[in-house]
C-alpha cells in the first residue's frame, strides 16, 4: 500500500500542476513601459497598474492600463503627455482585449514558451487588430507575461505639434510585463 501511495503522489501532484495551468491568473500590479528615442529627448514612463487577466484554458486575455498611472522623470512632460497627446481625461484608460496562441498548458511549468498575443489594441479612443509575440512562463505558482512590441502615435491619431513632430520618433517602444497569480476557483454551492 506504501508503494501505491508513493507511485500515485507524483501523478495527483502533477494533474494538480496541470489543472491549475488551465486556470485564471490575474493582477492588478502589471507593468507598462514606453521608450522613443529623439534628438531632442529621450521620451519615457512606466506604469505599474495594468490590470489584466489570462485564461489559459479559453487563451483569453485582457489588458487594462490607467493612461494617468504612465509616470516620468519630467513632471512636465507627464503633464503634456496627459493634458495635450493622450488625453487622459477623455481617454482614460487603453485596453487588450485577445487571445493567446501557441500555449502548450502541459509544458507550461517547463520553462519560458514563446507565444503571439492576437486582439483588438484600444488606445486614444482608436482600435486596431495587433498581433504581439511575448514569452510565457508558470514560475513559483504565477503566471509570467512579457510582450514587447512598436506603436505608431499617429495610428491612434494621438497628434503630434508641427513645432516637434520631425523631431520626435515615429514609433513608441512598450514593453509589458505581468506576473499574475492564480484565481482561485470554488466548486458552486449545490442547492437541496
Amino acid at each position: 500500500m506504501k508503494r501505491f501511495l508513493f507511485l500515485f503522489i507524483p501523478t495527483l501532484l502533477a494533474a494538480a500542476g496541470a489543472t491549475m495551468a488551465q486556470g485564471r491568473y490575474l493582477t492588478k500590479t502589471g507593468r507598462v513601459t514606453f521608450f522613443s528615442a529623439s534628438p531632442i529627448e529621450d521620451i519615457e514612463a512606466q506604469n505599474q497598474q495594468a490590470g489584466a487577466m489570462i485564461d489559459l484554458g479559453s487563451g483569453q486575455v485582457a489588458i487594462s492600463i490607467p493612461i494617468r498611472s504612465f509616470t516620468f522623470k519630467r513632471t512636465l512632460m507627464q503633464e503634456h503627455f496627459n493634458e495635450n497627446y493622450l488625453e487622459s481625461d477623455k481617454f482614460p484608460k487603453a485596453t487588450f482585449s485577445g487571445k493567446l496562441l501557441g500555449t502548450n498548458a502541459a509544458t507550461l511549468g517547463q520553462g519560458q514558451q514563446k507565444v503571439t498575443v492576437e486582439g483588438d489594441l484600444t488606445i486614444h479612443g482608436v482600435t486596431h487588430h495587433v498581433t504581439v509575440p511575448g514569452v510565457v512562463e508558470l514560475k513559483n505558482n504565477q503566471l509570467q507575461a512579457t510582450a514587447t512590441f512598436s506603436v505608431a502615435p499617429a495610428d491612434y491619431k494621438i497628434e503630434i505639434p508641427l513645432l516637434v513632430r520631425d523631431k520626435i520618433a515615429k514609433t513608441v517602444s512598450v514593453r509589458v510585463a505581468l506576473a499574475c497569480d492564480p484565481v482561485a476557483t470554488t466548486p458552486s454551492a449545490k442547492t437541496p
